[in-house]
């Protein structure tokens, strides 16, 4: 039975659409063959798909200091219907950020912590101004993401 890997993106502009494209097609990678990969936007994104996963990576844009509103919704809505059932989910977190990202990673950060999930990596920051070395790592996010639940290392 293969493994799932869920990964809710936030895509309000065209290079936050381009980072989410990247990640699926890093999770997608050919030789990842044991891993199926969902994607989904944060309204789309119900209780059932996080307790349908075997692991998950987020994106979010900062937005005033903070993840996205969408991003936080899914949090709201998910948050006391996974809870009890996904302890020790493997996660990952991609965050565009227009300054430094450090106020959205920190709330992330309290409510992976809340939720008792496990970061499988350090949560990728990619600040200021847009860079095309954007869409490469995340790409490699995603793909070491996708490799590492094939193998059960995450």
């Amino acid at each position: 039975m293969p493994k799932r890997l869920l990964i809710v993106v936030h895509t309000p502009s065209p290079n936050t659409q381009a980072l989410r494209e990247a990640a699926e097609r890093g999770a997608r990678h050919p030789e990842i063959v044991g891993v199926e990969v969902t994607v989904k936007a944060p309204l789309e994104t119900a209780p059932g798909d996080v307790l349908a996963c075997d692991a998950i990576l987020l994106g979010t844009t900062e937005n005033l200091g903070y993840m996205a509103g969408l991003t936080k919704d899914v949090f709201d809505r998910c948050y006391y219907p996974v809870l009890e059932e996904k302890q020790g989910l493997p996660c990952a977190l991609y965050v565009r950020a227009g300054h430094d990202g450090t106020g959205t990673r920190r709330a992330v950060e309290t409510i992976v912590s809340g939720l008792r999930w496990r970061w499988a990596q350090e949560p990728l920051i990619l600040r200021g101004e847009w860079q095309e070395g954007f869409v490469e790592q995340v790409e490699d996010l995603a793909m070491a993401m996708a490799a590492g639940l094939e193998a059960g290392v995450i």
